[in-house]
């Protein structure tokens, strides 16, 4: 239907454009958040409906909490690999939301420093391996392994981990 259909046969006001629904792939979320809707009425004058802004969205923190993520999922594979164990997905995933939760929780100062601090990582990476639950499975192979730690091909700061078997 037209506009001028439209006008014809009745509302008082009615959209002078559609904006794309949000599942719409060319529909970008920052968008949704400056939408401007119009309504144009039959005497020709037009008014302001709506109008949401919003800041620009903090990519950057997004990025820094996926690339740590992504980080600690890493070392806990090659740490379960290098074991030889079937890592505990379960655990593995609820680690990670640890991390991920942990982290948030950070003034954004010291969430930033996290990127460039390894000691400080590292030991976010412990506490989500421990408050996990992760420290207590395998308990019996891995504290057996980690007593013998010169047969393990793991760099040092898997001792991390390791230390809390012993």
């Amino acid at each position: 239907m037209t506009s001028k259909a439209a006008a014809s046969e009745g509302p008082e006001a009615y959209p002078l454009g559609y904006v794309e629904g949000l599942n719409d792939a060319r529909t970008k979320l920052a968008d949704f958040f400056s939408i401007l809707l119009v309504c144009c009425h039959n005497d020709g004058t037009s008014r302001i409906i709506c109008l949401v802004t919003m800041s620009e969205p903090t990519v950057p923190t997004t990025d820094q909490v996926l690339a740590l993520r992504e980080e600690f999922r890493h070392h806990l594979e090659l740490f379960y690999a290098q074991l030889k164990l079937a890592p505990p997905y379960e655990s593995v995933e609820k680690a990670i939301r640890f991390l991920t939760t942990s982290i948030h929780a950070l003034p954004p100062s010291e969430r930033a420093s996290l990127a460039t601090d390894t000691t400080a990582r590292w030991r976010h990476f412990r506490q989500a391996f421990e408050s996990s639950g992760l420290s207590k499975k395998h308990r019996g192979i891995i504290a057996g392994l980690a007593r013998n730690r010169s047969g393990l091909n793991l760099p040092a700061e898997y001792d991390q981990f390791l230390n809390l078997y012993l």
